[in-house]
């Protein structure tokens, strides 16, 4: 089943004031793109009902992104993405097992 992406608009402003901006086209294609596992945001600022899961993976073009979004009936909704750093890098290398 293919799910909606949902970007509240606070969130799209947030993703086009990035440097360089993060587009909806970006999103989806890390999506498509994704290897490994879903990591769960575990940090108690973060925490959601449904919780929010996050993934690092790579842009038909190459630019690594972390996507953290929650799963909902509604669809795949995105709190966050932004180019990662290297803490974020060597977790999910870590602990998602994906080729980033």
């Amino acid at each position: 089943m293919v799910k909606v992406l949902i970007i509240s608009a606070k969130v799209r402003e947030k993703l086009a004031g990035k440097r360089p901006p993060v587009t909806q086209d970006e999103i989806v294609q890390c999506i498509a793109n994704r290897t490994g596992k879903l990591l769960l945001d575990g940090r108690e600022q973060h925490q959601s009902d449904p919780p929010t899961r996050w993934f690092i993976s790579e842009t038909d073009y190459g630019r690594k992104l972390k996507i953290a979004f929650m799963n909902t009936n509604e669809g795949i909704v995105i709190r966050t993405a932004y180019d990662p750093n290297s803490e974020e890098m060597r977790i999910y290398k870590k602990y998602g097992g994906g080729v980033v």
